[in-house]
């Protein structure tokens, strides 16, 4: 009677009668994956470190693995794939380069190349198929953001676009590549962190900016948002921490209602420092990152940790209702429903 009377009062989203699992997809190949994009129910892809690409076409039943031949130790940290035939690649570290492929990844052409000493490329974002955006960690203090308009085959400079410059130690995670959003239209939302952690908001491509203070853990090099999802123009999350310690969960989840102009604390936190989360309905998420994996069925006000197997990245298909999960040791791992 205690706990039917606890789970009816206190506590239903932990007493809810569905439950989560993670079953795995692939692992053990010398890759730690950071980019993962889920093109639909069968097709995925993935890339890391060691120059390694992944790709599935049958949902995860077998994999081909790649290495775009003279970019063999680059560390891929996001991928962007359009369908089983066409992605875009971008690796951390200088040179900077972006990588496209027409052909499944059995050729793929240079299409930017930066030899800055200081470039740091984070991640990328699509907000169609041919319209995307790729930002990096400022130079000076300038944000580096590059936007193509032919589907990654050419790559414009568009950092003065922004004319708000960075504090001093303000920079970005490219621990899954998604600390950047975008949403058709043009909409878009880039996290900082570090010293000072903001959310820099564009409507327009890329053309004008607003910048909103974000009050997640921050004020040292390895704390801030590593992953954000906006699942409207209104409704969003980021998640962070501080990833040397990663079990706390001081402060490293926030909910906006309002595009990112202000932020508020969840009731139950995540259960620790998390890389990646996504939007699977307007109710449901998962956040996951090197302490574990949780879930949350009510907008992201409570979370339920499912896991302690460490993962770098999640997404949801695109076209489907595929969750995959992506981390250390070449790891594809599927959330199921129980």
């Amino acid at each position: 009677m205690k706990k039917l009377l606890w789970c009816l009062l206190l506590a239903p989203f932990f007493c809810a009668a569905q439950s989560y699992s993670i079953k795995p997809l692939h692992e053990n190949t010398k890759t730690s994956i950071r980019g993962l994009s889920v093109v639909s129910d069968q097709v995925i892809w993935v890339s890391g470190s060691g120059g390694a690409v992944g790709k599935t076409t049958d949902g995860g039943q077998t994999w081909k693995w790649i290495k775009p031949k003279g970019y063999e130790k680059l560390d891929f940290r996001d991928i962007e794939a359009f369908d089983d035939q066409q992605a875009v690649i971008v690796n951390a570290g200088s040179p900077a380069y972006i990588l496209k492929t027409t052909d499944g990844g059995e050729s793929w052409t240079e299409q930017y190349k930066n030899v800055d000493s200081a470039i740091f490329l984070d991640g990328a974002g699509f907000w169609d198929k041919n319209k995307g955006i790729i930002f990096g960690d400022p130079i000076g203090d300038k944000m580096q953001l590059l936007k193509t308009t032919d589907a990654g085959k050419s790559w414009q400079d568009i950092s003065a676009n922004l004319k708000t410059g960075l504090a001093k130690g303000e920079a970005s995670f490219a621990a899954s590549g998604t600390t950047i959003k975008t949403l058709p239209g043009g909409k878009t939302w880039i996290a900082s962190g570090g010293t000072v952690s903001n959310i820099y908001f564009s409507a327009d491509y890329g053309q004008t900016w607003q910048v909103y203070k974000c009050p997640i853990l921050q004020g040292e090099s390895t704390t801030g948002p590593f992953s954000i999802d906006f699942f409207n123009e209104r409704t969003g999350i980021a998640v962070g921490g501080n990833y040397v310690k990663d079990k706390e969960n001081i402060n490293n989840v926030l909910l906006t209602n309002d595009g990112g102009k202000t932020w508020q604390k969840p009731i139950t936190p995540v259960w620790g420092f998390r890389s990646g989360v996504t939007y699977i309905t307007a109710k449901t998420l998962v956040a996951t990152g090197t302490s574990g994996t949780d879930i949350s069925t009510d907008g992201g006000q409570n979370w339920k940790h499912i896991s302690d197997k460490s993962f770098n990245a999640v997404q949801k298909a695109k076209k489907g209702k595929q969750v995959i999960l992506a981390g250390e040791k070449g790891s594809v791992y599927r959330l199921e429903t129980d």
